[in-house]
């Protein structure tokens, strides 16, 4: 008997896009989903920014930067109704040799549990999946420190700037 294809739609397809990935969680009751192809809604990313204790950017400047990146990555706490940016990343580029990441954020509410480090590595396997093999970042300081222990080479004064490249 030749069955045929289950024709349930995925929801996480339908809201995520086809790049998009669950994040492995402690919390077997809550779904976070990274996805390049949602939509990142500029007042959702303020409020993420407001959050973490960004100043402000002018929101046309935010559409713009968003529109002139390389990626962009949103982490989303699902919900059939209403997914929440939880966090976010940008990279610019020119999507061949060299990348930097920019604006990497996750809501304090969601920091401790390994999101921004799971953010990172998909934010990266994207990039090495361009061929990009050279990325840099510009950190506050203290947090330069999160991307130390993920592998990332601090600028000799270990301050501001962290660089990865590929294995």
């Amino acid at each position: 008997m030749i069955r045929a294809p289950d024709s349930t739609p995925d929801p996480l397809l339908s809201l995520y896009g086809e790049r998009h990935r669950l994040c492995p969680i402690p919390n077997s009751e809550l779904q976070l989903v990274l996805s390049l192809d949602r939509q990142i809604d500029l007042i959702e990313l303020e409020q993420l920014c407001d959050a973490v204790g960004w100043s402000r950017r002018p929101l046309r400047k935010v559409r713009k930067a968003l529109e002139h990146s390389l990626l962009c990555v949103g982490l989303w706490r699902h919900d059939t109704r209403l997914p929440k940016l939880v966090g976010f990343a940008r990279c610019t580029g020119d999507g061949v040799v060299a990348a930097t990441v920019w604006d990497v954020a996750v809501h304090p509410l969601y920091q401790g549990a390994g999101l921004g480090t799971q953010l990172m590595a998909f934010v990266l396997a994207e990039l090495q999946g361009l061929g990009v093999d050279r990325v840099t970042l510009f950190a506050d300081p203290h947090v330069v420190e999160f991307y130390a222990a993920q592998g990332w080479e601090l600028e000799p004064l270990q301050r501001r700037c962290a660089f990865w490249y590929a294995p």
